[in-house]
């Protein structure tokens, strides 16, 4: 394979595994340049314990997990407070709903077998799973993890759900300069690729770009200038939601093979 970043300036939305993409970027010949969008994430132990003592007071029919992590953590929360065995009773009484095979793995080990399986990973995904099912005054807890996935709560408010929503983990935006440098670069095309690892990168340039008034520029600028790359179908799925039409995706989720895909994007452009 032939050098098919040359003269490219490839962003790099990320904050781990830097050197391993710079380093990949730069043996095709292409520029990196790194604008992180990840932001912190952080547990929010306190202010779960509370929302944790409710849902085990008042129960749940349905539980809706997005993460694995998410729900060792608060499986670990609630045994902090001496409330694990009843937690777990609560989950094994309740309609179980998991999205992505680490969440699935997760229950398993809970012994916990899930009523609903998003097919994909996606949020999508799992609300097509769920069209089906009553949610007419059901108590519905949705364990989300740094965002506040306004899709997943609306499908079941718009079913007549009564919803609780659980953040074991919150999200501290990223450094407003760097996301600002970024939305510039796109706008005057001083990059050619912008390569989103997360959901979160996604949003967090999004809601910056509305917060400031220029998210129609951002939108325009990825799809006709700036290509959007996303890592996988979850991160897709964040930039399909904002309208995103123009996205390369490699067909294995790794840092590896997005930037074969892209460099092969490239090859393909210039021998056209």
């Amino acid at each position: 394979m032939g050098k098919g970043l040359i003269g490219k300036r490839i962003v790099i939305c990320g904050s781990r595994k830097l050197e391993e993409i710079k380093t990949l970027i730069e043996k095709q010949g292409g520029l990196p340049l790194v604008h992180s969008l990840q932001g912190t994430v952080f547990l929010a132990e306190k202010e779960v314990a509370p929302d944790l003592v409710e849902l085990i007071k008042q129960g749940a029919d349905w539980v809706v997990f997005t993460t694995g992590i998410g729900l060792e953590t608060m499986v670990n929360i609630a045994g902090k407070l001496e409330l694990e065995e009843e937690f777990l009773s609560i989950l094994r009484m309740a309609k179980i709903a998991s999205r992505g095979y680490k969440t699935l793995a997760a229950l398993k080990k809970l012994i916990i077998t899930p009523v609903v399986v998003g097919e994909d990973g996606t949020t999508k995904g799992l609300i097509r799973s769920l069209q089906h099912f009553d949610f007419s005054g059901k108590r519905v807890m949705i364990q989300l993890h740094g965002e506040t996935a306004p899709e997943l709560t609306k499908f079941f408010e718009d079913r007549g759900a009564i919803v609780q929503k659980i953040l074991p983990y919150q999200h501290i935006a990223p450094n407003a300069e760097s996301v600002n440098r970024l939305c510039r670069e796109m706008q005057c095309k001083q990059c050619d690729a912008v390569c989103f690892t997360t959901a979160t990168q996604v949003r967090s340039l999004f809601n910056f770009a509305r917060e400031n008034g220029i998210h129609k520029e951002i939108v325009d600028a990825l799809n006709q200038q700036v290509l959007a790359v996303a890592i996988g179908k979850v991160t897709l799925e964040a930039l399909k939601e904002e309208e995103i039409e123009r996205v390369l995706v490699p067909e294995h989720e790794r840092i590896g093979a997005m930037i074969i895909t892209l460099t092969k994007y490239y090859q393909n452009e210039s021998s056209i």
